[in-house]
């Protein structure tokens, strides 16, 4: 009998089949080979059930329900690639065996064991566990297919991830929405990552700026002539200040101490999927969703990069003559020639401890570019493509070489620091020399401000300078004070997050760690995965939490004071990224056989039973605290499709390239409460106001059984059955368009929008239209011309 391969994606089936059966028959929902049918997922066929699949009365929520833990999870096709299940299930009963090709991690686990275990699958199961899709990569991972047992604990920790978010999701919002009367999302990661940018928000809001003042000396000696900052206790009173200004000036001093030290910089790690996000919205203000979408397509669709949502910065011993394949290949493309002109094989080697360290790589190696040539990409694509090839490339090159010299100038008893850093030669640097200083955000910053407050790490940049010509000076000769200046300044608030310092806080559970090292060590420990980061935030946005004010987060009204309804009620952990993080660590030692998911998930029931208890006692919230003004021309980022099943979910039914993003969420199964939050986000009609004259109904409700009609609420249209539990609900303000009555009417009778045009981050303007991603929840998503 034949096997069976089931893929994530469409794209990745079809790559696999071009392998495996370059001859296979192309049926549509499937390739048929000679020995293999190749298949695919589109994602998450298969979620959670709803509360109300296991009683009718959980339709309508109410408190005295609580808390909903069942017995046994149940599962629920998604309606909407329901049929694609029943080709999987048509095609097994034709197979003798199964090939597990899902994306080699936990989330991919996750999607092709719900598939078995809904379908009853009974199969032998081989597993594919590769980390990029090109023709070599596959054709080896089908050579060396690995026993699907061999994953059975990593499987046991996406249940437990998933189960324990569906828990806490569903009560902990259902908990708060009841008793204070707002739609209220609450989620294992989701809570306390809001909870950091409340607290921080906080900072800012308390923070009490101090004048001071600095005194700059400038000095000669001979043709050299150097700057330096007065050495002392923070100068508050700018007489003193002026005094010690006009004391020096025109004064000659001596070099009290002279050191020339010689010093390296080695280039920066390779990408995790995190710290391209990172780099790439300092860089190109990306979200974290965007840079994951693009990286997805460039994996996906291009095959031009290896597996994004990695969060390892090394490789293993194999990888190394792989990386010098790849390093002849963009030797020989035209956009990337000259920067590997000076690049050489022996500084990438299995004894490099900074490329090539096994013990820090468990499922995926780092990012980097693949042996395939790119093609016509997007400007976006281009630009993380860009990022990662230069990264890759600096590790072939030397360490840029420094000459650090620090002078301590005495003049009428008054010192001044000098740090002079001259550079020797640029090394690794010269690839970044036409993009500025380093040419990167995310590493550069860490190195200058390790460990040190803004304002520390500011007089930090105001002593050093840098140079690449001669410094000169003999400390056995005078030095005149050519001029002294007084600067005001002012002590500086903690910064508002952006995503990318956002991400970084993630991934160390919300400490300020700047270490290199120690932020390896929390790895385990972040909130979230690198895979599941970018939803979180996005997720915030969509339920009204936070806005974006260009780069910076800003905590709504609505935010704050779910954050302070929860600590209110006493239970802190669901706030605490400490905690959310070792739960987090709890779920890696399961993958890894270390620890009990049976423990894991009573420890996670217990907690539900507790937070219901204690918002059982609390004290209703006033209506205004969740007030927020409203926006002219109905701007309101209350809910956008893309967090919870927009574009990604779009892409994947269409075997696009960034499904992954999207449609793992909406049905349930999602990262981090994905159905929970999606069935929260969609209760949100129930709190509309229409108006007394009668609602503007546009049409009858899409979700299947219903029968309830559409009208226009104050801010969406939402269902008229929503009292008894339909969650069905389109935003007026969605995907940055302000839809119309027409626009609704198209979307629940034809699926989609007519053509429409939008503009990307750059400027440019791009066709698409607005589909209805699943008629359940009225979730949307773009489909690009």
């Amino acid at each position: 009998m034949k096997t069976l391969v089931i893929a994530e994606k469409p794209d990745m089936g079809r790559n696999i089949a071009s392998v495996i059966e370059p001859k296979a028959k192309n049926m549509r929902n499937y390739l048929e080979g000679e020995r293999y049918i190749i298949t695919w997922a589109i994602g998450h066929l298969i979620g959670l059930a709803e509360p109300d699949r296991y009683d009718e009365k959980y339709k309508k929520w109410n408190f005295g329900d609580l808390p909903i833990i069942p017995d046994e999870f149940k599962l629920l096709p998604n309606p909407k690639t329901k049929d694609q299940l029943a080709v999987i299930k048509e095609l097994a009963a034709r197979c003798g065996s199964l090939v597990n090709a899902c994306d080699a991690g936990r989330e991919g686990q996750h999607i092709f064991s719900l598939i078995q275990r809904h379908l009853r699958l009974r199969h032998p199961v081989k597993r594919l566990w590769i980390s990029d899709l090109t023709a070599e990569t596959i054709r080896r991972g089908f050579e060396e297919l690995k026993d699907e047992a061999e994953y059975a604990n990593l499987t046991e920790a996406a249940r437990a991830r998933s189960e324990a978010d569906w828990l806490i999701g569903m009560n902990g919002s259902r908990a708060f929405t009841t008793k204070h009367n707002e739609l209220l999302s609450v989620g294992r990661v989701q809570t306390p990552v809001l909870a950091l940018i409340y607290d921080r928000q906080k900072q800012i809001e308390s923070f009490d700026s101090q004048k001071y003042y600095e005194v700059h000396g400038f000095f000669e000696q001979g043709t050299t002539k150097y700057r330096g900052l007065w050495q002392g206790d923070r100068i508050a009173d700018e007489a003193k200040a002026k005094a010690i200004a006009d004391k020096v000036k025109g004064k000659t001093g001596a070099v009290e101490s002279y050191e020339v030290k010689d010093t390296k910089e080695y280039p920066f790690k390779l990408y995790d999927l995190t710290l391209l996000q990172r780099e790439a919205n300092g860089k190109y203000g990306f979200s974290a969703k965007k840079t994951l979408d693009v990286a997805q397509a460039l994996y996906e669709k291009h095959k031009v990069i290896s597996y994004p949502r990695t969060n390892s910065n090394y490789v293993n011993e194999q990888n190394i003559p792989e990386m010098h394949r790849i390093l002849d290949n963009l030797r020989n493309t035209q956009e990337y020639g000259d920067i590997v002109g000076g690049a050489e094989k022996r500084f990438v080697h299995k004894g490099n401890r900074a490329v090539c360290n096994p013990a820090k790589v468990e499922d995926h190696h780092a990012i980097m570019p693949t042996l395939k040539k790119a093609g016509a990409l997007s400007p976006d694509e281009r630009k993380i493509y860009d990022l990662i090839v230069r990264r890759f490339v600096s590790h072939f090159y030397p360490a840029a070489e420094y000459k650090v010299h620090t002078v301590l100038t005495a003049v009428e008893e008054e010192r001044f620091k000098t740090t002079i850093k001259q550079l020797l030669s640029l090394g690794w640097k010269v690839i970044y020399a036409d993009q500025g200083k380093d040419g990167d955000g995310a590493g550069s910053s860490a190195k200058k401000s390790r460990g040190k407050s803004p304002d520390a790490a500011q007089e930090q940049e105001d002593e050093e300078e840098e140079t690449d010509g001669v410094f000169e000076l003999n400390a056995a000769e005078p030095v005149s004070c050519a001029n002294a200046e007084v600067k005001a300044k002012e002590t500086q608030p903690p910064k508002a997050y952006t995503e990318g310092t956002l991400l970084k806080a993630m991934e160390s559970a919300g400490k300020q760690v700047e270490d290199e090292e120690l932020r390896e060590a929390m790895k385990d420990s972040g909130l979230g995965t690198p895979a599941t980061r970018a939803a979180t935030i996005e997720r915030l946005k969509n339920v009204g939490y936070i806005d974006m004010q260009g780069k910076k987060i800003v905590i709504t009204p609505k935010g704050r004071t779910a954050v302070e309804l929860i600590r209110g009620a006493g239970v802190e952990l669901l706030t605490s990224p400490e905690m959310t993080g070792r739960w987090e660590q709890r779920l890696n030692e399961i993958a890894r056989g270390q620890a009990s998911a049976e423990q894991f998930m009573n420890n996670v029931k217990r907690f539900t039973v507790q937070i219901v208890d204690k918002v059982r006692v609390q004290r209703p919230a006033v209506k205004t605290a969740f007030a927020r003004p409203e926006k002219p021309g109905g701007g309101s980022r209350r809910r956008s499709s893309s967090g919870a099943g927009g574009k990604g979910s779009a892409a994947a039914a269409s075997g696009g390239a960034s499904g992954k993003s999207g449609a793992r969420r909406g049905a349930g199964g999602g990262a981090e409460g994905g159905g929970a939050a999606a069935a929260v986000a969609a209760r949100a009609p129930a709190q509309a106001t229409v108006a007394a004259s009668g609602p503007t109904v546009v049409g009858a409700c899409p979700r299947p059984g219903c029968g309830g009609q559409i009208f226009l609420g104050r801010k969406g249209y939402g269902c008229s059955h929503y009292k008894t539990g339909c969650s069905f609900v389109i935003w007026k303000s969605s995907l940055g368009r302000t839809l119309t009555d027409a626009m609704v009417r198209s979307l629940i009778e034809k699926g989609k929008t007519g053509k429409l045009k939008f503009k990307d981050a750059s400027g440019e303007s791009y066709d698409a239209r607005i589909a209805l991603a699943n008629p359940n929840t009225g979730e949307l998503a773009l489909e690009r011309e």
